[in-house]
């Protein structure tokens, strides 16, 4: 199989500059799709756009096809006369996203947009939002359930009162109908962050940029897909989770990483087609040109813990549905345009299943150099079939990383690299653009040889994440030329 060799840049929408206090799908959005496309990257690799909901995480969302409504560009909505300009008008920080602050303003200023959208009433515009609630299946029970969030103080679904947390068919309809202006400011935000998503990628499209999205393969316990699917997640009678998923031990954690979601009830997925799963995928390509399956191996096996277990350490690998499930989606939605999220423990069922659909891996430069000559992520070991990085958004900054590395690792990683080591970040970038891996990406980060301040994520740290942010000036002039030149000289232009 040829593969086409591909360089992208890895940076989420909230860490785009702008007067938002989060970045936005706006102009600056536009700016930085053009640095892309004049630097030669055809790739741009986001993180998951669902709403996110502990930690501000976009791995732990309150629903697995909703948008992120603090995405939306609230500029675009004083075009459209769905808000005042003076609205706008805030003081927030610009190196990075404070979302105590952001997250309630922005929140009113998107239920005001709504109630005057709805004021205007009969227009183009009104109609084609009536189109989106009829054709988004999804739609109606995402927005009930953010309403009922709202309605409870942010309960927890599984203690709500039990009519509603079982759903009781007249129990919902007498909320939908009590909490109806809500529920249309919630389907209103839907509406407006899928239009304008669909904005970006065809401006992306226009600049030969392709985008990887991002789908985390558990959803979180207090979301709609859970109380929507109770039937399809390991729970009791009271909803609660009887395991709940992790990692073992690792890289990054002494005692694993216990992430609190619920687990599958794989049998009764399979008994309905795996509906739920191809209806997400359908979804996400809709959105997307390839798709990253985050912790790919929990297809294969996954990390079962008690849920009253106070750290993953003492839980079980528990076999998932393998070949019969990514068979089910072939045969659905023809071939499988993923890249695999394999580190951490892959076992030899993981990579044949990884195989067998002709799935890019990923190579991790950071973690190359810690060991000896049979280490999978040093270069000499990538295959032309996976995806490169210098580190991913869960790694430090390769700047941050290289400063707490021991003299024995550095000497090592330059007797290996053959270079004086004069730039260590602009080193490691070159090593994964000569890579035989097919596609290279590098974080916003390192291409701006940033510091530790910049990482986006800390595994396992609950607060203080996601909230980076660039600023325009930070993409200083030449420096699309200097990257334009090196992608063309390791043929990734």
């Amino acid at each position: 199989m040829t593969v086409r060799r591909r360089a992208g840049v890895l940076l989420h929408p909230t860490s785009l500059p702008g007067p938002e206090g989060i970045g936005t799908f706006g102009t600056e959005l536009t700016g930085f799709l053009d640095f892309l496309s004049k630097a030669g990257f055809s790739l741009w690799q986001v993180l998951p756009l669902t709403p996110p909901a502990a930690g501000n995480s976009p791995y732990s969302s309150y629903s697995a096809f909703g948008g992120n409504h603090l995405l939306i560009d609230l500029q675009q909505l004083v075009e459209e006369g769905d808000l005042s300009s003076r609205a706008l008008q805030n003081h927030f920080p610009q190196e990075l996203v404070d979302f105590k602050q952001v997250t309630p303003w922005k929140e009113q200023l998107l239920h005001e947009a709504a109630e005057n959208f709805f004021k205007q009433g009969q227009t183009p515009r009104l109609k084609e939002f009536w189109q989106f609630c009829d054709t988004t299946y999804w739609l109606h029970d995402y927005a009930l359930f953010m309403a009922l969030k709202q309605h409870y103080h942010g309960t927890p679904w599984h203690r709500w009162p039990n009519e509603l947390a079982q759903r009781n068919p007249r129990a919902l309809q007498q909320a939908a109908l009590q909490l109806g202006p809500e529920i249309g400011a919630r389907k209103y935000q839907q509406w407006q962050f899928f239009r304008q998503w669909q904005r970006v990628r065809s401006a992306a499209a226009e600049r030969g940029i392709a985008i990887i999205g991002d789908l985390p393969i558990f959803v979180a316990h207090d979301s709609a897909d859970v109380w929507c699917n109770q039937e399809l997640f390991l729970l009791d009678t009271k909803g609660k989770s009887t395991v709940v998923a992790g990692v073992p031990p690792d890289y990054f954690s002494a005692t694993g990483q216990l992430w609190g979601n619920p687990l599958y009830n794989w049998v009764a997925m399979e008994q309905q087609g795996y509906g739920w799963w191809i209806a997400r995928f359908r979804q996400l390509f809709e959105l997307f040109d390839q798709i990253r399956i985050d912790h790919f191996r929990g297809f294969e096996a996954a990390w079962h813990v008690p849920a009253t277990a106070k750290t993953a350490a003492r839980g079980s690998w528990v076999p998932g549905p393998g070949v019969v499930f990514f068979d089910a989606v072939k045969a659905s939605l023809g071939n499988l345009s993923f890249i695999a999220e394999d580190l951490g423990v892959i076992t030899p069922e993981v990579e044949a299943l990884r195989d067998r659909y002709d799935l890019p891996g990923m190579k991790i430069l950071q973690f190359a150099f810690d060991s000896d000559a049979a280490n999978p992520y040093l270069p000499h070991n990538h295959r032309t079939n996976s995806v490169v990085y210098t580190g991913t958004h869960d790694n430090d900054t390769t700047r941050g990383w290289f400063n707490t590395l021991s003299p024995k690792i550095i000497n090592r990683m330059y007797d290996y690299l053959g270079l004086p080591g004069t730039n260590p970040v602009q080193d490691l970038i070159r090593v994964a653009l000569m890579s035989v891996a097919g596609t290279a990406i590098i974080p916003l980060q390192d291409l701006l040889e940033l510091p530790t301040e910049a990482r986006m994520n800390r595994p396992g740290v609950a607060l203080g994440n996601w909230s980076w942010r660039y600023q325009s000036t930070q993409l200083k002039p030449g420096l699309d030329d200097y990257y334009a030149d090196l992608l063309r000289r390791y043929g990734r232009g």
